[in-house]
């Protein structure tokens, strides 16, 4: 049983696998929504859309300031639409499996791109907060810690990837062995010719993997991408 992303799509020597495919339909589908949501937007709301949309804004950017603080957000003033725009394309990646869709967060290269970004904000922070004197950081307390604090830096990101895609990947790779299991077994009782086991047994299990550690892993990403930059404009 192959549990890699497949290429679903080819145009000449040029392919599209599953996650890239997936990906461009939750980007264009938000972007709808957003959309939606966004135009006809009043002074004084009058809408119930208009006023859940505030609310929400509203709430994201008191979270973001109470974690990362002022000076962390002048550096970059852009940060909570990015934090905003990062959790709902997370979550969103991490639900598509409600729906017969790979996730694109059980591909490596997908939670490598957004580790990566979280990395460049890190050291972009760092560096213009307190300048070439950061590297000086890395031997503290003392030069014999230097390796060490170097490796802290090499796993950050490896950390950062691998987290959220063990965690989906693992999800995607347990139900897909369910579903295969109760097909086998649904094999054997010829005389139910819809397998029911395979769609009530599931339920509570997509319920866990998909939704719950869905949405719990884009808020731990989330969380993690403040602190570490928050702690580099801290120092």
């Amino acid at each position: 049983m192959n549990f890699q992303a497949k290429y679903v799509l080819y145009i000449g020597n040029f392919k599209l696998s599953e996650t890239v495919i997936t990906s461009w339909i939750l980007v264009a589908l938000l972007s709808l929504l957003f959309y939606f949501l966004g135009r006809n937007l009043k002074k004084e709301p009058t809408s119930k859309a208009q006023l859940l949309v505030e609310y929400l804004i509203n709430m994201l950017n008191g979270f973001v300031k109470q974690i990362m603080g002022e000076r962390a957000l002048q550096v970059l003033p852009d940060m909570i639409p990015y934090l905003g725009s990062l959790f709902v394309f997370f979550m969103t990646s991490n639900l598509t499996g409600l729906f017969g869709l790979r996730s694109p967060t059980a591909d490596l290269d997908t939670t490598v791109a957004w580790s990566s970004i979280t990395i460049v904000l890190l050291y972009y922070t760092a560096l213009k907060t307190q300048g070439l004197s950061w590297f000086k950081g890395l031997a503290q307390p003392f030069i014999l810690f230097l390796p060490m604090n170097i490796l802290g830096e090499i796993a950050r990101p490896i950390s950062l990837s691998f987290r959220p895609f063990g965690n989906i990947a693992g999800g995607t790779i347990i139900m897909a062995l369910i579903y295969a299991t109760l097909g086998w077994i649904s094999g054997f009782i010829p005389a139910i010719s819809i397998p029911i086991g395979q769609f009530i047994i599931p339920v509570p299990l997509h319920i866990y993997f998909d939704v719950f550690s869905g949405v719990l892993q884009a808020f731990i990403f989330m969380m993690l991408t403040m602190v570490f930059v928050a702690n580099e404009a801290a120092e």
